[in-house]
């Protein structure tokens, strides 16, 4: 299944006298980039955490955040009163060597308690309970859950897009054939029509020759079947699992034959068709660069 690397899911559980809350939100990267974030208190969690975001996520960037509603007085947060002293003696002393007027310290008193470790977690002990350990890791493992939903409903809607413009291309491409028979005679016309012109007497045969070997040289024969090649095999690589690189290689090579397919061409109506192909497929890039 197809899985689209933009996704949010969320789950809660009930922990002792509080609430844990997860979130899990994820955007699209080249490589894992994973961020989580969760309360002091439960920091001996957090390798858990990550490990089990790591194995679900597989690739993008992964925001987890962890939030712990305590409804008793245990899980209130205190003052750091010894850290405020010191944050205030410090001020002083800036306040006095800056010449600023003496008072002028008492505007800073609101700021104290915005700065780090002010504000500290009544709980001191580094040991989660197992209940709240194995609530935590449930309610991460339903949000994980809640996410992969997301993103494979996501999935579908890229892919579809996706095969849409991939049944496009292939329509071009079959548009191809009809003045790509039209274009050899029109090709010996030209050629034959410059000659004349010229005035020059040629010899007939070593004429023949230059104008087989010119419009070999035109034949996009091999461009068109390894196209289509291309193409089966991007259908048949869109319903393997985390398959977006692999996706992403396929439509490179698929350039390289539209990008040959329009150099060899020759032709305003196939040059016209080979924009066309260009533009659905640097709109399939662009979608790739979503999907896992």
């Amino acid at each position: 299944m197809i899985k689209s690397m933009t996704g949010y899911g969320r789950a809660t559980a009930p922990a002792g006298t509080g609430l844990i809350t997860v979130e899990v939100r994820t955007l699209n990267s080249k490589q894992l980039d994973l961020n989580v974030k969760m309360p002091p208190a439960y920091r001996s969690v957090e390798h858990e955490v990550r490990s089990l975001a790591a194995a679900r996520v597989g690739r993008g960037k992964a925001d987890v955040y962890v939030n712990v509603e305590d409804s008793s007085s245990a899980g209130a947060a205190r003052i750091d009163s010894a850290l405020v002293g010191d944050y205030w003696r410090q001020i002083r002393e800036v306040v006095r060597e800056s010449g600023m007027p003496s008072g002028t310290e008492t505007l800073f008193v609101a700021s104290i308690l915005r700065l780090p470790d002010v504000m500290v977690s009544a709980e001191t002990s580094g040991d989660v309970p197992d209940a709240e350990r194995a609530a935590l890791l449930g309610a991460a493992g339903a949000a994980l859950d809640a996410l992969d939903a997301f993103r494979e409903g996501e999935g579908k809607i890229l892919l579809d897009d996706v095969m849409c413009r991939v049944a496009t291309i292939g329509g071009l491409l079959s548009e191809v054939e009809p003045f790509e028979t039209a274009r050899v005679p029109a090709v010996r016309a030209r050629i034959m029509e410059n000659v004349a012109a010229a005035g020059v007497a040629v010899d007939a045969n070593r004429l023949e020759q230059e104008i087989v070997f010119w419009v070999e040289k035109l034949d996009v024969t091999e461009e068109k079947v390894r196209l289509a090649k291309h193409l089966d095999y991007f259908r048949e690589t869109a319903g393997e699992q985390g398959a977006g690189r692999k996706l992403g290689f396929i439509a490179q090579e698929m350039g390289r034959e539209i990008n040959t397919l329009g150099s060899k061409a020759n032709d305003a109506d196939i040059q016209k068709l080979v924009v066309r192909m260009k533009d659905e497929l640097e709109k399939i890039k662009e979608q790739l660069l979503n999907i896992l």
